[in-house]
């Protein structure tokens, strides 16, 4: 049988003949002819644009709804001006990477519109921003969460640039430099060192940032080595991000306890959107992440769901190991699912119901009632100054796709990214076990170790998201769990 890459190679060349996306299934996706990467193929395929631009332009329910969503939001105007920094802050003084997600939001919702409507004002916005960027960009600084930065918007910028590409005046080789030498170092250095602390020290949310920064810089720039680093991170890496660590336990009822839900439901849903996000690029590039040892992401989004549905969920105990080598170092235990934040409202369920559900014929009942109460998602700007500017959202008109089953065939990555992981179990140790091993102290500045836990995190009631100065969700919370 054919790989899903080699299927997507086939697809692309006949695109690329004009046999367009009426020739291409629902559930498949192009690929340029004789590549080995598909582009686009970051969060979405030429077929992915193909399916909303006919769906709008015919009024079709949904994707009508979501387009109107994408056209409501002032980010996706064509008259949208960049103001680029050459150095962004992050978690310290000076801090102004709002000054950068704003714009990141606002390349890609004019890169989106340009490409269901074919205007292109937004098209020339788009490429104006990622330009002025790439000419000024040189660091990404502050605290621990400069690490954030990289990660939350370098997956958002190379998205952009991604449906970008191509397109007259788009200085895309300078772009690539751009992230390779600001975005990918930093996200990189974090999986393999993080930041000088115990592996197990940050959150899964840390992590999963990090790989989705990685997979995304190697697709845009035809790296294998950088997309084999983030799925080989997925799968077995040291910290609480890869699969087994980011979901240890595993219940009956297909549900997966994620660890982040122990912690609160901002960064459970945080998590919840970086997986989806994830899986998406790699599908999109022949890699099954969604079904990785025998789809644990669809059990720990499922158990995140029905949890902040208001439904009870099993819950075991759950300790880590936090700090740093030579420095400080404690425990903490987790006995119960937190109710902070419950049924807060985030842009991340329509892709992961559009894979297993309509996509994949699989059942995701919990995936599904959210995905149907958030429906239709908006993005950047939407939900608020906080957790909402972590996802670029939009679901309901990017994934929203007509029920085509796809076969479950494992698709063929290169030897680095082959599944050398054990097979799934219904409880997996603490990752603190050997949580030491491979990390060196890299310095710090002051309170650099997010565990110093001097950060914070304000309920804003009326929206419902979490919100701090600056514009983005914390990662850390005060007291007793003022942890990264």
């Amino acid at each position: 049988m054919m790989s899903r890459r080699s299927v997507l190679r086939v697809a692309g060349a006949a695109g690329a003949a004009g046999i367009g996306a009426a020739a291409i299934g629902a559930g498949a996706t192009p690929a340029a002819a004789s590549t080995a990467f598909v582009h686009p193929g970051l969060l979405h395929t030429q077929a992915d644009f193909d399916r909303m631009a006919a769906k709008v332009k015919a009024g079709t329910g949904l994707w009508k709804e979501g387009y109107a969503k994408l056209a409501g939001n002032p980010r996706g105007l064509s008259t949208w001006r960049a103001n680029p920094l050459a150095t962004v802050i992050r978690g310290a003084d000076g801090d102004n990477v709002a000054t950068l997600a704003w714009d990141v939001h606002a390349a890609y919702q004019n890169a989106l519109r340009w490409k269901v409507t074919g205007d292109t004002a937004h098209a020339d916005a788009a490429r104006d921003i990622l330009n002025a960027w790439s000419a000024k960009l040189t660091t990404l600084d502050g605290s621990a969460d400069r690490f954030i930065a990289a990660g939350i918007h370098g997956y958002q910028f190379a998205n952009a640039a991604e449906i970008m590409r191509g397109y007259d005046g788009f200085d895309l080789a300078r772009f690539k430099k751009m992230m390779l030498d600001v975005f990918y170092p930093m996200s990189s250095s974090f999986l393999a060192k993080h930041n000088g602390a115990y592996d197990s020290n940050y959150w899964s949310s840390w992590d999963l940032l990090s790989v989705a920064c990685v997979l995304s810089v190697g697709i845009l720039c035809d790296d294998q080595d950088k997309v084999d680093e983030a799925v080989t991170y997925f799968k077995t890496g040291k910290g609480l991000g890869s699969i087994k660590n980011a979901i240890p336990f595993l219940h009956p009822g297909g549900l997966g306890q994620m660890v982040e839900v122990g912690r609160d439901q901002g960064h459970a849903l945080l998590s919840v959107g970086l997986l989806g996000t994830i899986c998406e690029m790699a599908w999109n590039q022949g890699i099954d992440l969604y079904g990785y040892d025998d789809s644990r992401v669809l059990k720990g989004v499922e158990y995140a769901a029905k949890w902040n549905l208001g439904h009870d969920v099993p819950f075991t105990s759950w300790t880590w190991h936090k700090g740093a080598p030579g420095s400080w170092e404690g425990w903490e235990t987790f006995t119960e699912a937190s109710t902070w934040a419950r049924g807060q409202v985030r842009p991340i369920w329509e892709g992961l119901y559009n894979h297993y559900v309509n996509r994949r014929g699989l059942d995701a009942p919990y995936v599904s009632e959210m995905a149907a109460k958030v429906r239709p998602e908006g993005g950047g700007g939407d939900y608020g100054t906080g957790g909402g500017l972590d996802h670029l959202g939009f679901g309901t008109l990017a994934f929203t796709r007509d029920k085509a089953i796809v076969s479950a065939t494992t698709p063929t990555p290169s030897a680095s990214t082959s599944d050398t992981a054990s097979t799934s179990d219904t409880g997996a140790a603490n990752p603190a076990a050997d949580a030491s091993d491979g990390t060196q102290p890299q310095g710090g500045r002051g309170e650099d170790l997010a565990a110093t836990g001097t950060g914070g995190i304000a309920a804003a009631a009326a929206t419902g998201v979490l919100a701090i100065a600056g514009g983005f969700i914390a990662l850390r919370r005060r007291g007793a769990r003022g942890n990264s």
